[in-house]
């Protein structure tokens, strides 16, 4: 009795160690009871199996396509978007898939290497540090830093005027920049048509409309200066001389200078003494005192006597 006991309670033991060791070998044994998930294809052998996939695949095969992306996704994950699209479209794009893949796989296979990569690092440097490329490497200047600050102020104007439809938002850039560039080119032509005329302001040929001959022009300086308004007096001289050089309407619609229309003249230094106190008084503000005025008169005569003659 007590022989067959202990004989009971060895082959328990022997039970009990077996079991476990039982188990394991049938884990690892059978086909779907691995532990894991089969290994993740590498990047070339994932490229490699879709197209051993696509090649095979007839016209059309949906499973052929949807086997080959998810093979390529495992192994390549998204970084393939192209070939990917390509295999799920409907139908799948086999041929274009198959030259995607193809030329993927030639990359992979014959890789861009040096078989000096020290001496191809140091002729890249000597090729780096020519004169043509100090441009990249110089830092920017303050007028570039200048410049870029200035763009980014119009665009920050451009975004403020037009919110998202500005750069970088639902219409294109070029569309703003085309817009902003009418808007400144309307303000500049509104610019330059109101200051066409700009030196016949502050005197008016009395009683006369329309164009002013240069016999208009002299008649009023000679009123003006009579009444002691020597600047008027000087800006009507000009405008005779003017018109007698350049036409009646030069003075109110030329977009010319002063300096400009008298260097028609034959001899233009001698139209200085008429400049001079002219400009002094436009742009400088200041009066022109009788002495001025009178050799100002006096080398205006030259114009002013043949215009009487005709008149």
């Amino acid at each position: 009795m007590t022989s067959g006991k202990a004989a009971a309670e060895v082959l328990s033991a022997r039970t009990l160690f077996a079991l476990p060791a039982a188990i394991a070998l049938f884990v690892l044994t059978s086909p779907g009871g691995a532990w894991a998930d089969a290994p993740t294809p590498t990047y070339e052998h994932a490229v490699s199996s879709a197209l051993d996939i696509v090649r095979q695949a007839s016209s059309g095969d949906v499973n052929a396509a949807q086997q080959a992306s998810a093979i390529l996704k495992a192994g390549t994950g998204l970084t393939q978007p192209e070939i990917l699209a390509d295999l799920t479209a409907t139908p799948p794009a086999f041929a274009d898939a198959q030259k995607r893949l193809t030329a993927l796989l030639d990359a992979i296979e014959h890789p861009a290497t040096t078989a000096d990569p020290s001496l191809a690092q140091s002729r890249l440097h000597e090729v780096l540090s020519m004169s043509r490329y100090d441009a990249l490497h110089r830092q920017p200047s303050a007028l570039d830093n200048f410049a870029q600050w200035v763009r980014d102020r119009i665009n920050d104007l451009l975004r403020a005027i037009f919110g998202n439809t500005g750069p970088t938002g639902s219409v294109a850039t070029w569309i703003v920049y085309t817009a902003g560039l009418l808007i400144m080119a309307g303000v500049a032509l509104f610019v330059f048509y109101s200051t066409r005329g700009r030196f016949s302001g502050g005197f008016a040929v009395k009683g006369v409309e329309g164009p002013h001959t240069p016999a208009d022009f002299f008649a009023e300086a000679d009123r003006l200066a009579a009444r002691g308004d020597r600047v008027a007096a000087i800006r009507a001289l000009c405008a005779g001389v003017a018109a007698t050089l350049a036409g009646e309407r030069t003075w109110e619609g030329s977009p010319l200078t002063v300096r400009e229309i008298f260097q028609r003249a034959p001899d233009p230094a001698r139209l200085r003494p008429l400049l001079l106190p002219f400009e002094a008084a436009v742009y400088g503000g200041r009066e022109v005192d009788e002495e001025a005025y009178g050799r100002a008169a006096a080398v205006a005569e030259q114009f002013r006597a043949p215009v009487e003659k005709a008149a």
